[in-house]
């Protein structure tokens, strides 16, 4: 592998000024995800809606992200990032249009949720493998718990601040925040080079899409331990995804709350993660970082199994429930994505990233179409206990898998 050598030696300042844009982008996102979902709480009530919103916004996750993946190692990343966020940007613009002349139906927020999300799946990749370039290797993990920490501190702010705007200004305002803060992180992109990965000149021009496309699979199925972690991904995902799609109910129907104990929740779940974040950065974790993702992996399931078992009168048990969840996140994710980070070839991070987050994703919408009918018919709190019972399972296999375990001695730099 090539190292990542490119970064200049004030590589923090270049890469911040990004790294800020695309915090203002995040916090807008999360503020107006959190009005959606709640004003389709109030106006429908049902698991089954809120679990098919959550499928549109991952269904061009699914089927593009393998095909995405090479067009972003093909293609100017910066590019790529500037025309994804523009894009998302104008999709938004559309619904706050439709909200402020009253006439928003639900098929018009899924059309607008699956045209952001092939914005999203764009850039995300793009971000990702441009990170390996900007970031030397030695910092990537403790980025990786910086970028924890964020998501942590946005969902302390955005959830609360999401319900407070929900009582002061109307749908169609609050859609338009995020097309303000899309804005925002395209501005820096247009004066910060991005380094590309460098190409050998016998590359150069050699190989076609579905070449590279065809690479990008071989890459992914010949790493054994990648592999395992990619089937262990899609079935964790199988299990936990559709909790965040019915934790709204859960509040609402299960603990009797509203879009203020929603917002606590997310909150605490958002103090759980700056602490787990804060935790990896400080800490860095055991020294084979496979084992602290493992035991991160744990904790998320039985924290979220408790948030099933718990009874609607022990709300204030839930809140600590779902920050211990959120501290087991960064623990898990910044583990994994430092290994994965320093241990694939710039060239190929692209599609490596895009096809294996497509593979986990795919899992999703099948949990999702299995979690909304059942809890409908059985109630909210099945779910959490069954799907985090089987999280905690698959961690306790990945302990036994020895290609897992041995992940980080495969060395391509």
């Amino acid at each position: 592998m090539e190292s990542n050598s490119q970064q200049p030696p004030n590589w923090k300042t270049p890469f911040f000024a990004i790294w800020t844009g695309q915090a203002f982008s995040l916090l807008g996102s999360q503020i107006v995800q959190f009005a959606i979902i709640w004003y389709l709480t109030e106006k429908t009530g049902s698991a089954t809606v809120l679990a098919t919103t959550t499928l549109i916004a991952l269904l061009p996750g699914v089927f593009l992200s393998p095909f995405i993946g090479p067009l972003v190692d093909r293609w100017n990343r910066r590019r790529i990032m500037i025309l994804a966020d523009s894009f998302i940007a104008l999709a938004t613009l559309v619904l706050a249009a439709l909200f402020a002349l009253g006439l928003v139906d639900l098929w018009h927020i899924y059309a607008v949720l699956f045209i952001r999300s092939i914005g999203e799946n764009f850039h995300r990749p793009s971000m990702t493998a441009s990170t390996s370039l900007m970031v030397p290797k030695e910092h990537l993990t403790r980025i990786q718990g910086v970028n924890q920490t964020l998501n942590g501190g946005l969902n302390i702010i955005a959830a609360p601040l999401g319900a407070l705007l929900m009582t002061l200004i109307p749908m169609s305002g609050i859609v338009a925040i995020d097309v303000i803060t899309a804005l925002i992180a395209v501005v820096p992109l247009f004066f910060i080079v991005i380094p590309q990965p460098e190409k050998n000149p016998a590359e150069s021009g050699s190989t076609t899409f579905w070449q590279d496309l065809r690479a990008g699979f071989k890459y992914v199925i010949t790493w054994p331990g990648l592999l395992s972690i990619l089937i262990m991904a899609s079935m964790i995902n199988f299990f936990l995804s559709p909790t965040t799609s019915l934790l709204p109910l859960l509040v609402k129907d299960h603990f009797n709350g509203g879009a203020l104990q929603l917002g606590w929740i997310n909150s605490l779940f958002g103090v759980g993660v700056i602490v787990g974040g804060l935790l990896l950065g400080v800490w860095g974790g055991f020294k084979r970082r496979i084992v602290t993702a493992i035991l991160g992996i744990i904790g998320i399931g039985l924290g979220t199994s408790i948030m099933g078992m718990l009874p609607g009168s022990a709300f204030n048990l839930a809140l600590g429930a779902f920050a211990f969840t959120g501290m087991m996140i960064p623990i898990a994710n910044g583990s994994i994505g430092g290994i994965l980070q320093a241990a694939v070839d710039p060239k190929m991070q692209g599609r490596v990233f895009s096809l294996t987050g497509s593979v986990a994703t795919a899992m999703m919408p099948i949990g999702l179409a299995f979690a909304g009918p059942l809890s409908d018919a059985f109630g909210i709190q099945v779910w959490f206990i069954l799907g985090g019972a089987l999280t905690v399972l698959m961690g306790l296999i990945g302990f036994a898998i020895p290609a897992v375990m041995k992940i980080e001695d495969r060395s391509e730099s």
